[in-house]
């Protein structure tokens, strides 16, 4: 099935990719146009008034060259033959001039600003390039917003203007609101430009009718400036509207005849797309109209009644704007949903509005809100699990989450389902978030969609009830909402933070040993992460590259190793070049991946029998890191429970008892002896029963294990709430590895010169070997550190540690200092070996040696 994904997505990726090559090739064909057709050249307009370079204007002039002109302005989408059933009875006695506004019909399809105010500077720019400095302005739909537009940059050209069926003011364009507007014309650009973009289409989606160019000329477009123009409109006016408009609503002709009070008003028994039909209803008015106008008996404003100036006057009544009813309103109620894809609260309160204001039904504008809200919510969760989840399994996501967190997570989010869906729902900002990672959780999608519903039933009324009470203060609400509701949410948290952190936990014995475990754990720098702690060492290797010329010359410190032991290197593989001092190394040997589970736990017996070995035995994965996976196995059962989970090579090790120390180990190539730099003491920290205290006040009561004790408590699991003996001593870790609890510290006593000589002879017998730290394990230190009765652990590279800067009594600024050191002796050492013929790892072997222990280390045993 994995397969079968991965094909089809390639090959929809390699026809995505040739058909944008071949749209990228092709060249925009030019029309071939006779008259009465012409093209004109003419720069493009940009949203801030600046020119560009030329674009093609396609337009059709036709009719006596001394008659009175006519512009014709079409809507969107359109073109100039959307006047083709006006046009054959108007020419005869006008000077007819219908342009195809840049992105429609023949012109430019590319423009880089489609709004009307643009539309209009190309008209009045067609207008001079004709030498017409007079003309009667006719537009259709959007085209009456152009030629609003047209008036207001050159008044003195418009004689007067008839809005066809035309657009206007803004509160009575869909929602009324230009936010909202905005948000509708956005989703459905957006949807345009993802089939134009996504889909291989090889151009055939270019040229659509309802294509990019009609997206952008309302997304582009600002009505709000048009009520001012309309109020100030001085010359005659004609409007045509149809009673049964659904796109352009009846209301929006009467408010314009409103408030241009000279205007002369018919309401047709007719539709939005009357023009296109029959001219026989139009052409009369028009013809009369402009026969007025050209004998001046048209009025004017100043000639308007005085009771018409009156109303015209009084503010705006939303109220008294009759409700959508029919097809209007099912083309409403679908944009409402639609735009609750993008903006949900900002949809509701407009709803809200609306239905205070009586133009929708409260019931029927709180259902569409539902239904989109629903839908928006399910698609969240659906992107969640059909795209977020399989994102885990890829680079990088895979390298910071495990599928043991999301499991959790996913418990989690399932008992606490309503709560988180409903602060989510009543918490600006959390929706999305919440509703992608409850798909990416894979939680239950019948649950989750209970809960969305309940919460949206719940929430939409209470929002748009309260928008319809209030009114436009709602907006304003939220306006001030969005301005500042990340300051109040950070500012909210902030103070919830340090009442749960700080305040609050003051008030028991349990909560002040936490605070004073996180005191400990931020000031006592061998807590800090590694992130905090080793920028400057990483700062510093950096400069060593530069300075040795080659920012990869560690990796040549130990030719014996792979990358000199900088990841993934092979345990078994160095334990193999120890062979030659068997005494000092535990035993040990490789159950390989890839052979059966009975066939690696018969290797395990074998090596058993092999050794005369019993349980316990250390598991380990053949590469790995700072103690990953390491596990002390005491039975066949734990054994098996180990394999089940093991994909990886397994290390197979006995187990050595007592004491634990790290010994690094440095000699430079051609020296016939080496020095240890470091010896480390590893402590396995220990709690003592007092009879009545658990495991968990106990470590509360440590003064270092306070700082860790979240550590501990992880480890210990149920066990934390035993109650250990009188005298009791409690081992908290069971590994010698820092970051898994255990207490670092200085063995520099330890270093005498028979340890130095011993670990000489072995490390002479691993030609290739000379930087590293070996891990090893001794029942009596005195004898250790004369060199005899321990036993070699592990042998790490160049990225191990002197680990006994962990001592609590060295400073961090000591602690640095010693790896500075450390790392300089890793470039000198590979300088040398370089010069002997050994190259460094390159950077892609290095990063394929990151990506494999990536891939292998998010199989260890936790």
């Amino acid at each position: 099935m994995k397969r079968s994904l991965v094909l089809v997505l390639a090959a929809w990726f390699v026809l995505l990719a040739a058909s944008h090559l071949i749209r990228a090739t092709r060249s925009e064909p030019r029309p071939l146009v006779e008259p009465p057709d012409h093209v004109l050249d003419i720069a493009a307009v940009y949203a801030d008034g600046e020119r560009g370079h030329p674009l093609r204007l396609v337009y059709r002039d036709e009719g006596p060259r001394d008659a009175p002109a006519v512009l014709l302005l079409h809507g969107s989408p359109g073109s100039r033959f959307d006047f083709r059933a006006v046009v054959p009875r108007m020419r005869d006695r006008y000077r007819l001039i219908a342009p195809d506004l840049p992105g429609f019909g023949a012109s430019s399809v590319w423009a880089p600003d489609y709004s009307i105010r643009s539309h209009a500077t190309y008209c009045v720019e067609l207008l001079q390039r004709l030498g017409v400095d007079r003309v009667h302005v006719v537009g259709f739909s959007m085209g009456g917003g152009v030629g609003l537009e047209i008036y207001r940059a050159a008044p003195e050209r418009v004689a007067s203007l008839t809005l066809l069926s035309a657009i206007g003011v803004q509160e009575l364009e869909l929602f009324g609101d230009y936010r909202v507007n905005h948000v509708v014309h956005g989703v459905q650009l957006a949807a345009i430009r993802f089939v134009e973009a996504g889909v291989p289409h090889f151009g055939l989606f270019d040229d659509l009718f309802f294509g990019r160019p009609y997206a952008r000329n309302f997304y582009d477009t600002d009505q709000r400036p048009l009520r001012g123009i309309l109020e100030g409109f001085e010359p005659p006016m004609l409007i045509l509207h149809g009673d049964a408009d659904p796109l352009v609503a009846p209301a929006a002709a009467y408010e314009h005849a409103r408030i241009v009070p000279h205007a002369e008003l018919v309401m047709l028994a007719d539709d939005h797309f009357m023009v296109f039909r029959d001219g026989h209803e139009i052409v009369p008015r028009l013809h009369a109209f402009l026969e007025a106008v050209e004998d001046g008996r048209a009025p004017r404003r100043a000639d308007a009644q005085a009771d018409r100036i009156v109303r015209a006057a009084a503010a705006f009544e939303p109220r008294d704007v009759p409700a959508a009813h029919g097809f209007a309103l099912v083309l409403l109620l679908v944009s409402i949903a639609m735009a609750t894809l993008v903006s949900e609260d900002l949809t509701c309160i407009v709803v809200g509005l609306l239905a205070g204001q009586g133009r929708l039904p409260f019931v029927a504008g709180v259902v569409a809100c539902c239904v989109g809200i629903f839908i928006g919510d399910m698609l969240l969760f659906a992107a969640g699990r059909w795209f977020g989840r399989p994102a885990l399994a890829y680079a990088p996501l895979k390298w910071l989450i495990r599928p043991e967190q999301v499991d959790a997570s996913s418990r989690w989010l399932n008992r606490r389902g309503p709560a988180v869906i409903a602060i989510s729902r009543f918490v600006p900002g959390l929706r999305l978030p919440t509703y992608f990672a409850a798909g990416v959780l894979r939680t239950s999608a019948w649950r989750f969609g209970i809960y969305f519903a309940l919460a949206v039933a719940v929430w939409t009324p209470l929002l748009v009830g309260i928008s319809a009470v209030i009114g436009e203060r709602a907006l304003g609400y939220f306006e001030w909402l969005e301005q500042h509701l990340l300051a109040a949410l950070l500012l909210l948290g902030v103070w919830i933070l340090i009442m749960v952190r700080l305040i609050v936990p003051t008030f028991t014995w349990r909560g002040r040993r936490r605070l004073l475990g996180t005191w400990r754990r931020w000031t006592r720098w061998e807590f800090w992460p590694a992130w905090l702690f080793y920028p400057p060492v990483v700062l510093y290797v950096a400069w060593l590259g530069l300075r040795f010329r080659s920012p990869l010359l560690f990796t040549a410190a130990n030719p014996a190793i792979e990358a000199s032991g900088f990841i993934s290197e092979s345990k078994h593989a160095i334990l193999r070049g120890l062979a030659d001092s068997p005494g000092y190394v535990a035993r040990h040997d490789l159950v390989p991946a890839g052979e059966s589970f009975e066939r690696r736990l018969a290797r395990i017996d074998a090596f058993r029998e092999t050794h005369g070995l019993d349980y316990p035995l250390v598991f380990k994965p053949d590469a790995g890191q700072r103690g990953s996976g390491v596990a002390i196995v005491r039975d066949e059962e734990q054994a098996r429970a180990y394999l089940d989970d093991a994909s990886f090579d397994l290390l197979v090790q006995e187990y050595v008892p007592g004491d634990e120390f790290g010994l690094f180990y440095v000699r430079r190539p051609g020296e016939p002896r080496g020095r240890i730099i470091s010896i480390t003491e590893k402590k396995l920290p220990i709690v003592v029963g007092d009879g009545f205290s658990t495991l968990r006040r106990l470590i509360l009561s440590d003064p270092r294990a306070v700082a860790i004790a979240d550590h501990y408590f992880r480890l210990l699991g149920d066990r934390r709430e035993d109650t250990p003996a009188e005298g009791e001593r409690v081992q908290l870790v069971e590994l010698g590895t820092h970051c898994r609890g255990a207490i670092f510290l200085d063995g520099a006593r330890l270093n005498t010169p028979a340890l130095t000589e011993r670990i000489d002879r072995i490390s002479a017998g691993f030609d290739g070997f000379y930087f590293g730290r070996y891990d090893v394990r001794t029942e009596d230190p005195e004898a250790f550190a004369a060199g005899e009765r321990f036993k070699i652990l592990e042998l790490n590279g160049v990225t191990s540690e002197a680990t006994h800067i962990y001592d609590p009594r060295h400073t961090l600024f000591a602690a640095w200092r010693t790896l500075f050191a450390q790392w300089r002796l890793a470039f000198e050492i590979g300088r040398a070996n370089r010069a002997s013929g050994h190259s460094p790892v390159g950077p892609a072997d290095l990063l394929r040696l990151l990506r494999d222990y990536r891939k292998s280390s998010r199989t260890h045993p936790r």
